[in-house]
């Protein structure tokens, strides 16, 4: 690598021509970025003192070797942006000159364009000093040789190109002064050796100034930089233009980051945060080595398009139904499974009806939890986990089972917990309740309606003073049922009709001129069904929607999961009873019950040297029974729980049995409460990461 600094315009003097690769991203400073750089201009323009503005560096490498005749054919690696800035500020700068706008006598307009912008004895392409890519590059050459453009031309080459011409015009400087202020430009000349400087690793660590480079372009450019330009060409053209098309030109990177992000979930297991995807790609493809450039490209491209099928639009209209109520829920952190489910379907190792199915028992186990009010913090994991669960010679079974032996905060909400739940939950400010509604009226419909096009009923009114009939309606409970019942499912309905229905009686809501009984929505039938509108009619509510997967106790239980190896050697608390004193069991007894308390997916094993309490699989405290007093060590790193009584040690440093870094004994006089603190913390740490 060379680096030499030097003066813009020298730098660009004399038969050179900077190609912009095809894989680097399009022009994309914004006039905020333009204007920056015109005061620059500017303050180094009127400050006599000024030698220099420093504007960054242009890194470089030669595509190859040419003859003499040759224009010499630099590929950019970076500085592209500040590179095309510079010459559409030159290509303004000759224009007026030309139009007679303001006098120049340091240098006339041809020579501008001469000097900088083309390499006058070249023809055809080598006869520009720039060749951007893509649609950038027929703009900027429309523009040099003044020509109209085309209806898909480039608008930040344009727009950008037009502001540089007006602020000069409106400028008080002279266009001497311009020029003057634009020789004043320095930047690092950085010059690559093909075979001894590796292209991408300098590309990474450069601090550019201007728009930060994403994810994406990051990823793009690990993809194609070290390749040869034809195989550059073929595989953007085949597959990353295709999927950037599809993915809106990547516009909003983040999206393009999260398909990465998931990407990577399901073929490491591992979860990246969103920001450093770049890096756990770039650890991907280096940990598969056997992998070419142009499999894992050709694979970013399959699950890419899957990506887009399931987040954005699917032609077939059974699945988009599907990935809609999925979409709907927002339910991000599924689409790592069900991308494999996809791709699954998509080689036939399941069929479009198991496809359905699979995507209809995800919804289900969503939205129960959703109306159960179970907190989501852990569905990431949980969905990152299951694909690895999945039995593909019992597809739908093996995804049940999964789903159904989960306990605690992973649990597949029971049809008895869900109807009681569905009942009595707020679901009038519940941030589902259009799809709940939408899915209730249109089951069995063959002509979907569309819930946006009416508005919410409160079939017994929201008014808190609750009118005489109302009052009657609802019986001597009323005031309780009012209160209880009022943002319930049972409660509301669809209606065109709001402000004509208001706080009428329940007879002159079922009996008005677009009331329930005049009403087309299948909602409204069974409310027009009902004589009398009270609790026992609002529990009837039916619920067929979210089904609970159908799998026999026998089918059940052939996944459920082992007993420990442990357990089958035999240890129990009978091998442990000895160990205790008639006190120490005392305590351990109570401290064993409110252990279980703390969730009902807390199990206890039993080890050669200590019992443990786990929850999905992960131990948060084990217990070592002993004469004197009970030893326990929690599953925590050293100082992560909040001890104000410094009731632990720190034994990270020290042999010990149990499993984390905190040892704290229990001896009779010791408050338990004071010891469930410090447990509670260790299970909320281990639920959070398990």
């Amino acid at each position: 690598m060379k680096a030499t600094e030097t003066n813009l315009l020298q730098f660009l003097k004399g038969p050179k021509q900077f190609v912009i690769p095809i894989y680097q991203r399009t022009y994309s400073w914004t006039k905020k970025q333009c204007a920056q750089l015109w005061e620059d201009i500017e303050r180094a323009a009127e400050d006599e003192n000024l030698s220099g503005h420093f504007m960054g560096s242009v890194v470089y490498v030669e595509k190859g070797l040419y003859h003499v005749t040759s224009v010499p054919k630099l590929l950019v690696i970076d500085g592209q942006q500040r590179l095309t800035t510079l010459s559409l500020i030159l290509s303004a700068f000759s224009e007026i000159i030309e139009e007679n706008e303001k006098e120049a006598t340091l240098i006339t307009a041809k020579k501008t364009r001469n000097y900088y912008l083309l390499n006058q004895d070249e023809e055809d392409e080598e006869h520009y000093k720039l060749l951007l890519t893509q649609k950038d590059r027929d703009t900027y050459i429309d523009l040099l040789e003044k020509r109209e453009l085309d209806q898909q031309y480039s608008n930040r080459v344009v727009e950008n190109h037009d502001f540089f011409k007006e602020t000069m015009k409106r400028s008080e400087l002279t266009l001497d002064e311009i020029y003057k202020g634009i020789s004043k430009l320095i930047m690092v000349d950085i010059s690559l050796d093909r075979d001894k400087d590796n292209p991408q690793l300098i590309f990474e660590s450069l601090n550019s100034t201007g728009l930060d480079l994403s994810q994406a372009d990051l990823i793009r450019n690990y993809f194609l930089m070290g390749l040869e330009e034809k195989d550059q060409q073929r595989l953007y053209k085949n597959y990353w233009y295709k999927l950037e098309k599809r993915f809106g030109h990547l516009e909003d990177t983040r999206y393009f980051d999260r398909f990465i992000r998931d990407y990577l979930t399901l073929k490491t297991g591992n979860i990246p945060k969103i920001g450093f995807v770049y890096e756990a790609f770039k650890s991907y493809v280096q940990q598969n080595p056997h992998k070419s450039i142009d499999e894992v490209i050709q694979d970013v491209f399959k699950y890419g398009n899957y990506y887009i099928n399931l987040t954005l639009r699917e032609d077939d209209q059974l699945l988009e139904e599907c990935f809609k109520d999925i979409r709907t829920l927002k339910v991000d952190v599924s689409y790592p499974f069900l991308l494999k489910v996809y791709d699954d379907y998509a080689t036939k190792i399941i069929d479009k009806e198991e496809f359905l199915e699979i995507l209809t028992i995800i919804s289900s186990y969503v939205f129960r939890r959703a109306i159960i009010g179970i907190p989501t913090n852990s569905l990431n994991k949980t969905f990152a986990s299951l694909i690895k669960e999945v039995d593909e010679s019992n597809y739908t079974k093996s995804l049940k089972a999964s789903l159904l032996v989960k306990t605690s905060y992973r649990r597949f909400p029971s049809n008895e917990e869900f109807k009681r739940e569905l009942v009595i939950k707020d679901v009038y400010n519940f941030r589902n309740r259009n799809t709940l509604l939408r899915k209730l009226e249109n089951l069995d419909r063959k002509e979907p309606i569309s819930v946006e096009n009416y508005t919410i009923e409160h079939i017994m009114p929201q008014n808190k003073n609750v009118s005489a009939e109302w009052q009657n309606e609802l019986g001597s409970e009323w005031k309780q049922t009012h209160e209880v019942f009022l943002h319930t499912l049972g409660n509301l309905t669809l209606t065109g009709y709001n402000s004509e229905l208001s706080d009428r009686s329940f007879q002159e809501k079922s009996n008005l001129k677009g009331g329930f009984k005049d009403s087309p929505l299948w909602l409204n039938s069974s409310v027009a069904m009902k004589e009398k509108w009270d609790e026992s009619a609002i529990k009837e509510r039916a619920l067929k929607i979210w089904p609970f997967p159908d799998l026999s106790e026998e089918e059940l239980s052939k996944y459920r999961l082992q007993k420990s190896s442990d357990d089958e050697q035999g240890y129990n608390l009978n091998y442990h009873r000895d160990a205790f004193s008639s006190e120490t069991f005392e305590i351990y007894k109570e401290l064993k019950m409110r252990i279980l308390n703390l969730d009902s997916g807390i199990t206890e094993k039993f080890k050669k040297h200590y019992i443990t309490y786990k929850i999905e699989g992960r131990n948060f405290v084990d217990i070592e029974p002993l004469k004197a007093h009970l030893k326990i060590w929690l599953n925590v790193k050293a100082n992560s729980l909040y001890d104000s009584r410094h009731l632990t040690k720190d034994v990270s440093n020290v042999g010990h049995r149990g499993n984390g870094d905190l040892e704290l004994k229990i001896t009779p006089n010791l408050n338990l409460e004071q010891v469930m603190d410090l447990i509670r913390q260790s299970y909320e740490h281990n639920v959070e990461y398990a």
